[in-house]
């Protein structure tokens, strides 16, 4: 960012000698550039503050919020195709007596977890054995509980020879039509087809200091600004804070999270997903199965801002 302002700065100076030597007063044109400057450096510091606490290392996993939030929880494995994916778990329990579904994606803490955890990157086998559950909780009229954390889909070859790309598609259209209600929290990073193979419900959620994204802020500056090193840049064009997100319609609203982010208080970011949780499911499961899906599609196809 230095770099990227240092550069502008450069130009600015150009300029302003060019303006000098043939006699034209430009000052208040520079003025104006040089407060936008400014403006973008301080937007970009702030978004990645966001990004920062997103990926942070001691922030609550799924299994940290499924322990605090879900009784009685047991793990189910494998998709019944291939394999177990540890990149993205899911299981049943009881929320406050309520027989729940939950699926979510798992990181690790330290490097043995997150060899393990393949960093929260599932491949399709994860999805595979996501829609599986989600299937079971529809024929027992559980309703589906997500939490999302993932920079993406796994992108390595096994993945891409199994069908990464037809397992997710295969998710948004099951999803989209199940007939039980589904609600989708993003608790860290949402990214891209990764967190969409299990983020389509009725109500979708961010909690506070959470992102979510098309491609990871990284690639955005490596693809389209050529250096990966704005990838501070990338983040605020991205628009990819839970506020952004929501300005979007692409989320029904932010969960806060305690002062300084999830992993200062993750008893209290638990109760404040749980809370938000019982509020939905208790308007959600009065229902029929034909009407969650009406206004699920609907919400669907009205999600995002845009203009002809």
């Amino acid at each position: 960012m230095k770099t990227e302002k240092s550069a502008d700065k450069k130009l600015l100076n150009q300029l302003e000698a060019m303006a000098e030597k043939y006699g034209i007063d430009i000052s208040s044109e520079l003025s104006t550039i040089s407060k936008k400057i400014e403006d973008n450096v301080n937007s970009a510091s702030k978004v990645w503050e966001k990004v920062e606490l997103a990926r942070h290392a001691d922030r609550p996993r799924a299994l940290d919020y499924i322990n605090l939030i879900i009784d009685d929880f047991t793990e189910l494995h494998g998709d019944r195709y291939f394999s177990d994916d540890p990149a993205l778990i899911g299981g049943i329990g009881f929320l406050d007596g309520i027989p729940v579904t939950v699926i979510g994606n798992m990181k690790g803490r330290n490097l043995k977890e997150t060899i393990e955890r393949n960093g929260g990157m599932a491949n399709p086998e994860g999805y595979r054995k996501a829609l599986r559950l989600a299937k079971q909780a529809e024929k027992f009229k559980r309703p589906v509980i997500t939490f999302i954390d993932t920079q993406g889909a796994y992108p390595g070859l096994g993945s891409e020879e199994r069908g990464i790309g037809e397992s997710i598609a295969v998710n948004l259209r099951e999803f989209s039509q199940l007939k039980t209600p589904v609600i989708c929290i993003v608790i860290g990073e949402g990214g891209s087809g990764g967190a969409l193979g299990i983020g389509v419900g009725d109500k979708i959620y961010m909690l506070e200091n959470a992102i979510y994204s098309v491609i990871s802020p990284e690639g955005c500056a490596s693809i389209l600004l050529r250096d990966s090193a704005r990838a501070k840049d990338a983040a605020a064009m991205l628009k990819i804070t839970a506020k952004d997100v929501l300005e979007m319609k692409i989320v029904n609203g932010i969960i806060k999270e305690p002062e300084g982010g999830a992993q200062t208080n993750p008893k209290a970011a638990a109760m404040a997903i749980k809370s938000q949780i019982k509020i939905d499911l208790e308007k959600l499961m009065k229902k029929s199965p034909a009407v969650l899906v009406k206004y699920r599609n609907k919400k669907i196809q009205e999600m995002g801002v845009f203009s002809e």
